[in-house]
């Protein structure tokens, strides 16, 4: 017998799209900006966020990753032009987030707070798409760095903290708007800049004319960038612009685009120069002290960034479980995805609320503070290797809680999964990041006492903290075989600073259930082993929209 009329495609215990809600309605993010003194800034960030939770901006955000940049070397007549195609989508996310303010306009922003508006704001755009927010982020970068060479940060600075989207190459100064770009790394040396082969001559006009190559420098059309290159003194940063004030196009041969694991939307290229036009940029031979003002600012995004696609993955497991039945309640209902889901939600506060304190100490550093300064030099290298590194696990495990779904590229996990390892790798590795900070506890010892000064005030409200933090000291102050424990030490350092951030300023359940499970020695190797007696309802009520 045949049955007809009989709905065999019936959808049912599917979760709606998570579309048309405020992703800025999150305790844990208007909680640390609050903190961090840019509680003015609060109702732009809803309005941002509701931008960004928008079915029309997610659309954007999936078109611009499926129509990848294309090179075109040449025009059709045979001119060498080195320009890349984005699609319409790329520019629309560029043009919101140069508007409200995410590249360099917090340096033109008097107001206490301007960094932590903005680092909210980063992060939010990054739930949305991080692919585009490379160039941003290096416009925000390159602001200290180009200061050390005050006629061209006269020049330039005015744009580049500016909120006008002005793409195409034309002669800097004509623009409403730039952006800037960073070239360290070459094939044969990588991290290794001091192995660097190009080259740089000075002219008797006072400009520089370099030579060679860069192996990984994003956003090639950018109209600016800060490079390295080896000058008779040593090796130099060099200001090299695409198109020269009189209008001429300088040599900046793109070979080829690098065909990437992620961050599709961003082109990131291997340009070539020969007799490229260049500014210096600090003193001869002092080029990575100079440079590394605008990585220390880039690597605070790569922070800020992992700890938002981390919130964004969680966002989704936690929207799929509200909606989804098994076994006959709503997996958020089920013992054993609660404890999943609050162990995800706990790395998820300690990686947001650590940021949002980088970006305060950053905004007090540049207003003078010197002893957040001393504070940031530790503890962004904390940051950018323990966050960064959490990324793909907590990505991975949120992705499970879709099952089947998550693994589908309809539901935007694998996006943000093969986004996740990214920012551990960009601007420093994890192992560049823990010898940085072994350099900093040599050199600097103002750091380690500014990092102390962080701990102290949460010491006696747990003894696990209290017990890690005794340890960790020990571990400081052991010179022994130091660079082989590098990663042990820095890992433990991020730890005790997550802890002792949520014993202060979390809810009682977050701080207690951190301390167990991170600091405690019966930790469990995965998500979803927090111990039994964990307050599992104070954990869930900072989940995400």
């Amino acid at each position: 017998m045949t049955t007809t009329g009989s709905a065999t495609h019936e959808v049912t215990n599917q979760a709606p799209p998570l579309a048309g809600h405020d992703a800025a309605d999150d305790p844990v993010l208007l909680d640390g900006v609050r903190r961090e003194g840019a509680a003015w800034h609060l109702d732009d960030l809803h309005r941002l966020g509701r931008l960004v939770g928008s079915e029309e901006a997610q659309h954007r955000a999936d078109q611009a990753n499926r129509f990848e940049p294309e090179l075109r070397t040449h025009d059709r007549y045979g001119h060498r032009i080195d320009e890349v195609e984005f699609h319409p989508a790329y520019h629309s996310l560029m043009d919101t987030s140069v508007s409200e303010g995410l590249a360099g306009a917090a340096w033109a922003d008097e107001r206490p707070g301007a960094h932590v508006a903005r680092a909210a704001g980063f992060m939010l755009t990054t739930m949305l798409e991080p692919g585009h927010l490379c160039p941003v982020s290096m416009t925000y970068a390159v602001v200290p760095a180009l200061r050390h060479a005050p006629d061209l940060a006269k020049t330039y600075e005015p744009l580049l903290t500016g909120r006008v989207y002005d793409p195409g190459l034309r002669p800097p100064a004509g623009k409403g708007g730039l952006l800037a770009g960073m070239g360290m790394t070459e094939k044969q040396g990588g991290t290794d800049v001091r192995a660097n082969t190009t080259t740089a001559t000075e002219q008797s006009d006072g400009t520089w004319r370099l030579r060679g190559h860069k192996w990984f420098t994003s956003a090639p059309m950018n109209d600016l960038f800060l490079v390295l290159a080896q000058a008779p003194g040593g090796l130099s940063c060099f200001l090299l612009p695409r198109v020269l004030p009189d209008g001429s196009r300088n040599t900046f041969r793109i070979q080829r685009l690098k065909d990437k694991l992620g961050n599709r939307s961003n082109a990131s290229s291997e340009p070539e120069f020969d007799d490229t036009v260049a500014w210096l940029v600090g003193d001869e031979g002092k080029g990575v002290r100079t440079i590394i003002e605008m990585v220390t600012m880039t690597r605070l995004d790569c922070v800020l960034g992992s700890a938002a696609g981390t919130r964004a993955a969680l966002a989704q497991a936690v929207h799929h479980a509200r909606y989804r039945s098994v076994f006959g309640a709503k997996l958020i209902d089920q013992p054993l995805m609660r404890n999943v889901l609050a162990d995800l939600a706990l790395e998820s506060e300690a990686a947001t609320t650590l940021g949002l304190r980088l970006a305060g100490a950053a905004d007090r550093a540049r207003r003078g503070d010197s002893k957040e300064r001393a504070f940031l030099r530790l503890a962004t290298a904390a940051g950018k290797y323990w966050v960064c590194k959490r990324q793909p696990a907590a990505v991975a495990e949120a992705l499970e809680c879709l099952g089947g779904n998550g693994y589908d590229e309809a539901s935007g996990m694998p996006r943000l999964y093969r986004e996740a390892p990214l920012n551990g790798i960009w601007e420093g590795s994890g192992n560049v990041n823990a010898l940085d900070l072994l350099r900093a506890l040599a050199r600097e010892p103002e750091s380690l006492e500014a990092f102390r000064a962080e701990i102290e005030p949460a010491t006696g409200a747990d003894r696990r903290l209290d017990a890690a933090w005794r340890a960790l000291q020990g571990e400081l102050a052991d010179t022994a075989d130091a660079p082989l424990r590098a990663r042990r030490v820095i890992e433990r350092a991020a730890l005790v600073l997550q802890g002792s951030l949520l014993v202060r300023h979390a809810p009682a359940a977050v701080g207690d259930a951190f301390c167990a499970s991170r600091l405690a020695g019966d930790q469990g190797m995965a998500f979803g082993t927090l111990a039994a007696g964990t307050d599992f309802g104070g954990l869930m009520e900072r989940l995400p929209v």
